[in-house]
């Protein structure tokens, strides 16, 4: 599949599911980029897979339990998905572990047998995988895709006569409909029930001559197995091509097709989330406060924790539930009918026109999903600087956490906009890139050369509503997890400081404190003037950012909960909350909100993302760099949000 910018199974984390039984025959699941790879794996294991780096390597598989009853019986098989390869003659991390572990007969992990997903419209590069592993003495299975689109193109593949060429096990399955898995379980259960084959023994021969051998006999395989039924003709996707690859209607289509589902997302998502702010500030707030009183808790700090921290600060954020609903379903469309390969096609144009790696647009594309699996996927980039560059350039894409902020703000302070700010928010972001990457160029890595994007870009097919309805759930069960997780653990420590009195107040108790008494107002009173000359120097819009660099979801949680505790009304009424933060903008920017409010998202697009990212980071490039980059996202954040308002505030 494409890699994309929500290609994550959730926001901090690859999908979880249960492993196969102990003693399950372990498969691998081999192919090129964008052969339906991973949305067969997905479709065989139920799209639950566990991520989890690879001994000794810093590259993730993906693991999970194939189950499937093949005459009368339950068969189980331990599959793992492994990185994508167009041949064993690695240029990655990532390619270097799919041919280390099948290479070596005595490796741990080595499988038992290997599927390889084969692309029938281009054959002959698949079947050249498919020669080198079948070399290595281990047992192979073919698993044809995309036959629909090798129809439409006019080749009929002779399936019998090409196994029999290839001697290998060959079944037709389509990954997105979910069909021939049944014919696939009973053709790898056979080939285990066989002994491995031996290895090819080097007789020699070099490397040129061992690929002329494997292409002759690839050619003749396809000469005898495939007859072209159609004249040659341009299909639909030559024509569109035409138009989403051109060099100035393509990145001009791009930004339309990304406005529309900003434009959409946000004028659907509205009245939803408004009769979802009404059920929490409503039935929920009044059940909880029933059920307290008739607890006798009302007046204790139990209800300010349930009603100010919990309720206020979850179910703010679950407003949001419907916006990335929508947000997951539209990309989800995109990238299932082969759109997203072709935006990262014509914005990599733009981006090598300015010097950066070419291949370093990938990873850059997955962290509009999410910046932590971005930072793994630079894994891909065989040069180190190109992955330390691509790392440090991941935090300044706007990933789907901040969206939620941005659509909160602009809805406060832009509500006949709100989609359109969203939308100049993802610009500057793209903008971001490529102006801190041309610093990086031109400082440190003055020498590092670029890359073309090498990428077979899909043809263009028509969105499954099975595959596209899992992918959605999928992300949308990601973003609950961490609403449920560190956001309630956010939650609860941001409301603990607001429930301590600080140090020098007298007349409080813990839990029976006014907000701007309490220690969280102090802690981040004593941070706000850093932001006085970006014009949001006030405690309330800095304690939202401290909090959001754990994670920017918590962010809305933070602000719910400093407005319903500061309001002066009875505690079931908090209030209106945008007002209130319309109110604080005003004053901190001394009348112009605007420019303030602008400055404003724009630190909050460009600092740390969350201390996943930093966990990531960490991981990928190391202590060193990690630090380097915090660094050097604040400095940007705070230089261009000073001048932003400083600018702004002038011009109006």
């Amino acid at each position: 599949m494409t890699t994309s910018p929500t290609s994550s199974a959730n926001c901090h984390g690859g999908a979880q599911g249960r492993p196969a039984s102990a003693g399950s025959p372990l498969v691998a699941l081999v192919g090129a980029p964008n052969v339906g790879k991973s949305t067969l794996f997905n479709g065989l294991t139920g799209a639950k897979r566990d991520m989890g780096n690879w001994p000794g390597t810093t590259v993730e598989v993906g693991r999970g339990g194939w189950r499937v009853s093949l005459d009368s019986r339950v068969v189980e098989f331990d599959m793992l998905d492994l990185p994508g390869a167009y041949s064993l003659d690695a240029l990655s991390p990532d390619e270097e572990l799919t041919r280390d572990l099948l290479n070596d007969p005595h490796a741990e992990h080595r499988p038992d047998a290997v599927i390889i997903v084969a692309d029938a419209a281009r054959l002959s590069r698949s079947l050249y995988l498919v020669s080198q592993v079948q070399e290595l003495g281990i047992r192979v299975i073919v698993a044809l895709t995309m036959n629909d689109i090798a129809e439409a193109h006019g080749f009929a593949i002779d399936i019998p006569v090409l196994a029999r060429a290839m001697n290998v096990p060959i079944v037709r399955v389509d990954p997105r409909r979910r069909t021939g898995f049944t014919e696939l379980a009973a053709a790898v259960s056979m080939a285990l029930a066989s002994p491995a084959p031996q290895p090819i023994i080097n007789d020699g021969a070099d490397d040129f001559a061992r690929s002329e051998e494997r292409f002759t006999r690839i050619g003749r395989a396809i000469d005898e197995s495939v007859t072209s039924t159609a004249p040659d003709r341009r299909t639909w996707t030559d024509r569109l091509d035409r138009i989403a690859l051109a060099p100035v209607i393509g990145p001009l289509a791009f930004l339309l097709v990304m406005w529309a589902v900003f434009q959409l997302t946000t004028t659907v998502a509205a009245p939803i989330q408004g009769w979802l702010d009404d059920f929490f500030t409503g039935p929920v707030t009044a059940s909880a406060t029933s059920l307290l009183e008739l607890l006798h808790l009302e007046t204790t700090w139990v209800y300010g924790l349930v009603v100010d921290g919990l309720i206020a600060g979850v179910g703010m954020l679950l407003t949001f539930l419907p916006l990335m609903a929508i947000m997951f379903l539209l990309l989800a469309l995109l990238e299932d009918s082969g759109y997203m390969a072709r935006a990262a096609v014509v914005t990599d144009r733009t981006m090598r026109a300015i010097g950066l790696p070419g291949r370093a647009f990938l990873p850059l594309i997955v962290g509009f999903g999410c910046n932590v699996p971005a930072i793994a996927a630079t894994r891909v980039l065989p040069n180190a600087r190109h992955r330390i560059l691509t790392a440090l350039l991941v935090p300044f894409t706007s990933c789907s956490a901040r969206l939620t902020v941005y659509v909160l703000v602009a809805s406060i302070f832009f509500p006949g906009n709100a989609g359109t700010v969203v939308f100049v928010m993802y610009l500057i972001s793209i903008a971001f890139v490529i102006l801190v990457g041309l610093f990086l160029r031109g400082t440190l890595w003055r020498t590092m050369g670029s890359e073309p994007l090498i990428l077979d870009l899909p043809p263009y097919q028509h969105p499954t509503v099975r595959l596209t309805a899992t992918v959605t759930w999928v992300r949308l069960r990601g973003f609950l997890r961490t609403a449920g997780g560190i956001i309630v653990i956010t939650v609860i420590a941001v409301w603990a400081l607001q429930a301590t009195p600080a140090l020098g107040t007298t007349g409080n108790s813990f839990g029976d404190v006014p907000v701007q008494d309490s220690v969280y107002a102090s802690v981040s009173a004593s941070i706000a003037p850093v932001f006085t000359p970006a014009g949001f120097g006030d405690w309330q819009a800095t304690s939202a950012l401290i909090v959001g660099f754990v994670a920017k979801e918590a962010v809305i949680s933070s602000w719910s909960q400093t407005y319903a505790t500061a309001e002066p009304a009875s505690p079931d009424t908090p209030g209106d909350m945008g007002a209130l933060v319309r109110a604080d903008f005003e004053a901190s920017s001394g009348g112009h909100t605007t420019a303030a409010v602008w400055a404003f998202m724009i630190f909050l697009l460009a600092y740390t993302p969350c201390v996943a990212t930093l966990a990531a980071q960490k991981r990928e490039i190391g202590l060193r760099w990690t630090v380097f980059g915090i660094v050097l996202q604040l400095t940007v954040a705070w230089v261009v949000a000073v001048a932003v308002f400083q600018i702004g505030s002038r011009l109006g």
